[in-house]
């Protein structure tokens, strides 16, 4: 039966294709989620992040510690994201009811400590800090510990390579975002700045949650970038990628790599977060490499002048596409490259899975 005209696109449970089940699927809680970047929440304040529909309230105590709780004050469900930090506490702007780390509120003004409130009880969320970010585990807490954020050595230690984060919040579907940061197939979106061509797909396979696959491409070959990448010492012609369930890496011989984390907030919002690293960098039109003590402001500028100008071209396509999906969703999908298709069979998995468990929980529960 043809849907009706303007019809919405089908949820998860009644999508049809495997198109339609990825760009309604939402991403499993019980991973560690990169939600902002640590610069950006000062010491005494207090920020909305959302995980797919769900509001979380990420503070910052006067000590520099962050915590996080749901987004709802207990008292009268006001977000709490709207109140203020005093010292190691958010406070409710309505009442004043204020909240610790704990799930329950931790001090309510005519009630000295909550005492007569016993029940009102917060979710709460793990909070961890690293590589310039700031991670919340939505999921079961008590996985928080046994499932790490991805080590990225390269960035660790006193010999660790620059790395300047940047994150944007596109207006799409998250498995846009994934099928767009590895299919190579676009190389004509970026025509002007050319930071790959001629790519040729030379492997694929996906291994448990992850896909690993690899190209034959020309890498940092622009008219301004490739005057910093030293190619009489690297060979910037394969890259291997790989969507490390729900991450996504890339490698470029052992010296130019990236990872992205994607934050779904819903099926039409995604803020992500890129680390672009390089090894070493050279001087324009020299054979010197830039001094180590100088990589971090050259990759400010690179960020600005460079990177977040050709990222803002994958916006406007992947928003544009958004827009096609939600009017021609039950168009015929068309892809020539199967990386795609085995992007979207890790992430409908992966959601029926944690429905499925889901399910369960709430049958024990019963």
């Amino acid at each position: 039966m043809k849907p009706a005209p303007n019809a919405p696109p089908p949820g998860f449970e009644e999508a049809g294709s495997l198109r339609q089940q990825a760009r309604a699927a939402g991403m499993d809680p019980n991973y560690w989620y990169a939600v902002e970047e640590v610069r950006r929440v000062k010491p005494g304040t207090v920020v909305e992040v959302v995980f797919w529909k769900h509001s979380i309230a990420l503070f910052r105590g006067t000590d520099g510690t962050f915590r996080a709780i749901e987004n709802t004050c207990a008292h009268r469900q006001l977000k709490l994201s709207i109140g203020h930090v005093q010292g190691c506490k958010l406070v409710c702007a309505y009442h004043g009811w204020e909240y610790g780390g704990e799930d329950r509120p931790a001090g309510v003004p005519y009630d000295g400590d909550g005492r007569s409130f016993p029940h009102l009880a917060l979710r709460t969320y793990p909070v961890k800090v690293r590589y310039g970010l700031v991670w919340i585990f939505p999921g079961d807490p008590e996985q928080a510990e046994t499932r790490g954020i991805p080590d990225i050595p390269e960035l660790e230690g006193p010999d660790r390579w620059t790395c300047v984060p940047l994150r944007f919040t596109w207006s799409a579907h998250h498995s846009m975002v994934i099928d767009n940061v590895s299919d190579f197939t676009h190389a004509h979106l970026h025509r002007r700045y050319r930071p790959f061509d001629g790519a040729a797909l030379t492997s694929s396979e996906t291994v448990g949650d992850n896909v690993h696959l690899a190209y034959d491409t020309r890498v940092g070959r622009g008219r301004i970038s490739g005057l910093f990448v030293d190619h009489e010492r690297l060979n910037t012609n394969r890259m291997e990628l790989c969507y490390e369930y729900p991450y996504q890496w890339s490698n470029t011989d052992d010296a130019i790599k990236h990872w992205l984390f994607v934050l779904p907030v819903d099926e039409r919002t995604t803020r992500v977060f890129f680390l672009f690293y390089f090894k070493s960098l050279k001087i324009p039109l020299l054979p010197v490499r830039i001094p180590r003590f100088a990589m971090t402001a050259v990759m400010r500028i690179s960020n600005r002048m460079l990177i977040a100008p050709l990222l803002d071209q994958d916006r406007f396509a992947l928003e544009a596409e958004q827009e096609g999906y939600e009017k021609h969703w039950d168009a015929p999908p068309v892809e020539f490259n199967p990386v795609v298709q085995a992007f979207q069979k890790v992430t409908v998995r992966k959601w029926r899975e944690h429905l499925e468990r889901e399910a369960e929980d709430g049958d024990a529960a019963a």
